[in-house]
């Protein structure tokens, strides 16, 4: 359990360092370039990735995925400052109900009675954690966390197709996105410093190498979860999804005085009804 309390906290403190950057003025498509820097020289470290042996994919994946994580980076970091962690993090978690519609589509799954209730009750959680009592909410309040659940969701199942690409390990396959995202990522804060006249900082690659280190730690811890309760695998997945969502509420509302309405309460708690619901089906077959 070791592994999946070290994710847990990794995937938090990823929202608690976006929820600084602004503090601190740290510009935050630098720190994402950086980011992904480091996480390449961490795969080669941890992973047994052959270099020799890397080539360009035939397969679009790959192209879409290095385009959408620095992007969807991009989002979360803007979600964070607008709604907070708490809520971020529960949009975020509840994007894996999109890879249950997209298993109906693309992985010839079939839906389930629990199945059909946990997207009922996560949907449900997400109208009901963004919803503002103001009577003009802010565009921002919504639209971002709403690009959150879709951008995750859509990264989610791309990741899937690359994972059964039978040429490719994961590992491998994991270190080619990092280059897309890197190598796109490099090219913008480029473009921004030349256009832009925005100055390269070390403060940014410093906030860039944390931030890689855990993005990637957290990858890795997630990994390791999986290997070592392989016989388990739902475990691992509720465990995590489960933990972020009370971890992120409790920093976002105790640490960061993030305030949450009585229905978003019952939002959240939907939420985690809605987890459990898809672990226990998928560990006890039911339907």
């Amino acid at each position: 359990m070791i592994y999946i309390l070290l994710s847990i906290l990794c995937s938090v403190t990823v929202g608690i360092l976006f929820k600084l950057a602004r503090r601190y003025k740290i510009d935050i498509p630098q720190a994402i370039a950086w980011n992904y820097l480091f996480a390449i020289g961490l795969c080669l470290v941890f992973f047994d990735i052959k270099v020799r042996e890397l080539e360009i994919p035939s397969s679009p994946i790959y192209i879409y995925l290095g385009i959408l994580l620095p992007g969807i980076f991009l989002i979360l970091s803007r979600s964070i400052k607008e709604i907070g962690i708490a809520k971020t993090d529960i949009a975020q978690r509840l994007s894996l109900l999109i890879p249950i519609v997209a298993s109906y589509y693309l992985f010839a799954e079939q839906f389930t009675i629990t199945k059909v209730i946990a997207l009922v009750f996560g949907l449900a959680a997400i109208v009901m954690i963004l919803f503002k009592p103001s009577k003009v909410a802010s565009r921002g309040s919504v639209i971002y966390p709403v690009l959150v659940f879709v951008g995750y969701g859509i990264v989610d199942v791309l990741f899937k197709k690359v994972a059964l690409m039978p040429t490719i390990s994961y590992p491998t396959s994991l270190l080619i996105v990092f280059l897309l995202a890197f190598s796109l990522s490099f090219i913008t804060i480029v473009y921004l410093a030349v256009v832009k006249k925005q100055k390269f900082q070390m403060i940014n690659f410093v906030c860039g190498a944390i931030l890689g280190l855990i993005n990637f730690s957290n990858i890795y811890f997630y990994l390791k979860a999986h290997k070592a309760l392989s016989k388990t695998p739902s475990i691992v997945f509720a465990s995590m999804n489960l933990g972020v969502i009370v971890l992120g509420t409790i920093v976002g509302v105790y640490i960061f005085r993030e305030k949450l309405s009585r229905l978003n309460i019952i939002g959240v708690i939907l939420a985690l009804l809605s987890i459990v619901i898809l672990t226990v089906s998928s560990f006890y077959g039911i339907r």
